[in-house]
């Protein structure tokens, strides 16, 4: 399995909600330069928070990618998700090649937790960051980090 973790872009301080924070023009630069990265990857799906700056942000690299499938926006994947159901919920997917498009803290502990197989050891994950993982199973401790991109 191969997969992609973004965290999405630089984002506004203040909405009305910390769901509806909107993407920056930094941040759809700092997106456009990570999803450049990822032209001509296998990706088979993308899936992302429903938080306003997430889907942005992941709507910026299917368009950039050209991809065919639609975004898949899943609640498991919001700041506050626990990363143990993201596991699980990436094991019942069965997918080989995902981008999953999220948030602080989320990405970070992901990351550490599926290179090191416990999150006391997060990536550094800043806005637009692109980590590349490689494993047989999305498995704590038992995938490896080939890449880490931070955007500038």
């Amino acid at each position: 399995m191969k997969l992609w973790v973004l965290r999405h872009g630089e984002a506004e301080p203040r909405a009305n909600t910390d769901a509806e924070r909107r993407l920056t023009g930094h941040g759809r630069e700092q997106v456009l330069h990570s999803a450049a990265h990822l032209l001509g990857q296998p990706l088979q799906a993308i899936y992302a928070s429903p938080f306003v700056r997430v889907q942005q942000t992941a709507a910026l690299v299917h368009d950039t990618l050209g991809f065919a499938e639609p975004v898949r926006t899943v609640p498991w994947l919001t700041p506050e998700s626990n990363v143990q159901q993201v596991l699980g919920q990436l094991e019942r997917l069965g997918l080989e090649h995902v981008l999953l498009v999220s948030h602080q803290p989320l990405v970070g502990a992901l990351v550490g937790l599926l290179e090191h197989g416990h999150v006391q050891q997060a990536a550094p994950m800043g806005t637009a960051s692109l980590a590349v993982l490689e494993g047989d199973w999305p498995l704590a401790g038992l995938m490896t980090l080939h890449h880490l991109h931070h955007a500038p």
